[in-house]
């Protein structure tokens, strides 16, 4: 290993921390009296002092510090009488931060502020900073999230220039382009999504051919042909790269005029559309497809609640929880309003199911993780958590909607053309079988052939699992051990749906590299598939560029929705103190165990609420037991806890056991 080593610091709580270099899967370890006093985030030079060891990471000592990644930060100001400090409220960095009594004038005790770094922390001194602006204090409403887009520097507004250009959009299709499109405006199509979606772009239709196949027609918002090339909305749609959800607001993409407006299918309004027309036969095969610029017009706007219940009625079934989604009058009226297309929604049903048995047989995996639905009242406060209701129709869209991202994919790879590509791949043979040792505790094992193993191995672990009280943790287990999903210019496969070919395609509205694809189409149907060798370099090395900063941009995305679930949740459990629970042991450590509870939160026991005696740790097989009463815990274990902390400012929640 070199001796030297250029990296960003990853900083632990605790004050340790790690290194990773770019394009290497294994980090260096950073011991607390080594870390040269660099900043959770800093691009740092590492001299390596202990070469790595079987199971032991290489151990490094920080030198230099090339860029701090932050000069702003988000925190509480503690006012002293001459004095204050701010305390972040992202505990990785370490150190609160002086603010002398000139840099924060106005400033009153427990406000929510952000420091400008005037001095970084130098030996035992502090940081030093000013104040830059107070959000306000700490428990008013809407503080919590704008914290956040602060923390992050969020592109909370657009600038005025991108807001003309959106609103110099006209909300009607152009006449004048129509007769050159498909016309699908007098087919049934149906938007199908959450309750409270506004930015609708993609309408699904299923017909029955004379052959007995299905034509399975997938129709995406025509994003692209509003946000042209080189546009102000277009520069500023790569810099977001992706819409970011934060519960109860949205720091979208695209302006609301497009998002909400012109490109979202909304019902009874004509729209322009890219349309992927798939015959599939009754083994889940794609037998042929068409890609065309379309017009279309929504039949119906549909929830997938609705379609539930219709679905329900239709095969004389209760939801999943053994209850009625609607109130018999409800329903009645629903079923009413929607007989007419009750055939259409059986006929998706059964395709569904085709491609999600073909999916099942080609080893992709169902990772059972259930997500949050986080209840907010009126000023934003969490007022319930619990699992997010997940129905059948809900997969007759994600069905629908890989069966087009491959087709898509698949298509333009052939073609060699310019594409950014979703890409999967392979996990780390070290880490499944890292993973094994876990797995042999509850009875299971992912199969490794000749130094590699195939996504049916995964799927068959899972399977065994579905439906028994180690389902989640096993689940959770799996995913951490897969690599991380990210767009790339060059097709490597999807190793989580068992796919050789994958691209996002089906959200324009909210993902650039989708946006960038439709481009791409667009091109190639303009050209009838005839690009000179120019335009193939120059879109080549767009594709890598923009896969590069999309990648990027979804890792901050994804950061910040899993922080503002996190202070929810924490907000939520603060009026629980107290209160007992049942949970699972999701993840054993060296200083506690976390456990999960069925409405989804996790939190921590410490050591010292385990009980009055030493632990020892099996870091192999993450197991903890008790030095007097040989009691053992580990991931998988049913366990009863008490509520005994909950922050939302330092996002901790923390339980205790009862015995």
């Amino acid at each position: 290993m070199k001796r030297e080593v250029t990296g960003i610091f990853r900083r632990n709580q605790k004050g340790f921390g790690f290194v990773k270099e770019e394009n290497q899967d294994d980090e260096i370890y950073i011991a607390k009296e080594n870390t040269y006093q660099a900043m959770n985030g800093d691009e740092v030079i590492v001299k390596i002092i202990h070469d790595a060891r079987e199971n032991e990471n290489a151990e490094g000592k920080i030198i230099k510090i090339i860029k701090h990644e932050k000069n702003k930060i988000v925190g509480v100001f503690e006012k002293n009488k001459n004095f204050g400090f701010v305390i972040p409220d992202d505990r990785k960095i370490g150190s609160d931060i002086y603010v002398s009594k000139k840099n924060s004038k106005k400033v009153k005790n427990k406000q929510k502020v952000v420091v400008e770094i005037t001095k970084y922390q130098q030996g035992k001194k502090h940081m030093e900073g000013k104040i830059i602006e107070v959000l306000g204090n700490i428990n008013q409403a809407g503080v919590d999230m704008l914290s956040l887009v602060k923390e992050y520097d969020l592109p909370y507004e657009f600038p005025e220039p991108v807001i003309n250009e959106a609103k110099s959009i006209k909300q009607e299709v152009a006449k004048k382009d129509i007769p050159n499109r498909l016309d699908l405006r007098e087919k049934e199509i149906f938007t199908i999504d959450g309750e409270d979606a506004k930015d609708l772009d993609d309408a699904v239709a299923v017909e029955e051919l004379e052959n007995g196949n299905y034509l399975l027609n997938v129709s995406i918002a025509d994003v692209s042909y509003y946000v042209k090339e080189g546009s102000k909305l277009d520069k500023e749609a790569i810099l977001r790269g992706t819409s970011i959800y934060m519960l109860d607001r949205v720091i979208p993409m695209l302006p609301k005029e497009l998002s909400n407006g012109i490109c979202s299918l909304n019902q009874q309004k004509d729209r322009f559309a890219i349309t992927v027309l798939m015959e599939i036969d009754k083994n889940g095969q794609v037998v042929s497809s068409d890609i065309k610029k379309s017009i279309i017009n929504v039949t119906r706007r549909m929830t997938y609640k609705e379609v539930q219940a219709i679905l329900n009625e239709v095969n004389q079934k209760k939801d999943i929880n053994g209850e009625e989604l609607y109130s018999e009058s409800e329903k009645q009226k629903l079923l009413k309003e929607c007989k007419n297309y009750i055939e259409h929604f059986k006929r998706m049903e059964e395709l569904a199911r085709i491609l999600k048995e073909r999916r099942n047989i080609a080893g992709s995996l169902n990772l059972d993780i259930p997500e949050s639905k986080i209840v907010l009242d009126e000023n934003g406060v969490a007022i319930n958590v619990k699992k997010y209701e997940m129905y059948f129709s809900n997969e007759i869209i994600e069905q629908f909607m890989l069966t087009a991202n491959e087709t898509v994919a698949e298509k333009f790879y052939w073609l060699e053309a310019p594409f950014i590509y979703r890409v999967h791949e392979i996990p780390d043979i070290d880490k499944v079988k890292d993973l094994n040792k876990f797995l042999w505790n509850l009875g299971y094992k992912i199969k490794i052939t000749q130094e590699t193993v195939h996504s049916k191995s995964f799927a068959d672990v899972l399977e065994r699992v579905k439906g028994k009280p180690e389902e989640r943790v096993v689940s959770n287990l799996i995913l951490r051990t897969l690599k991380v999903a990210r767009y790339e210019s060059e097709n490597k496969g999807h190793f989580g749906i068992a796919s050789k070919y994958y691209c996002h395609f089906t959200s324009p509205i909210r993902r650039y590299p989708d946006l960038f694809i439709h481009r791409i189409i667009s091109y190639y149907l303009k050209s009838n598939y005839q690009l000179n060798d120019e335009e193939i370099n120059k879109y080549n090395e767009k594709a890598k560029k923009y896969a590069e900063t999309s990648s990027e941009c979804e890792k901050i995305a994804q950061k910040v929705e899993r922080d503002a679930d996190d202070i929810k949740k924490a907000e939520f459990m603060q009026n629980k103190i107290g209160e007992e629970y049942d949970g699972i042991i999701s993840s054993v450590t060296s200083f506690g165990i976390f456990v999960e509870l069925e409405n989804t939160v996790e939190g921590l026991i410490r050591f010292d609420d385990l009980g009055d005696e030493y632990f020892d740790y099996d870091e192999q097989r993450k197991i903890l037991r008790g030095e007097k009463s040989k009691k053992t815990y580990k991931i998988g274990d049913e366990i009863k806890i008490r509520v005994k902390f909950a922050d939302k400012i330092s996002r901790r929640i923390d339980f205790e056991r009862i015995d």
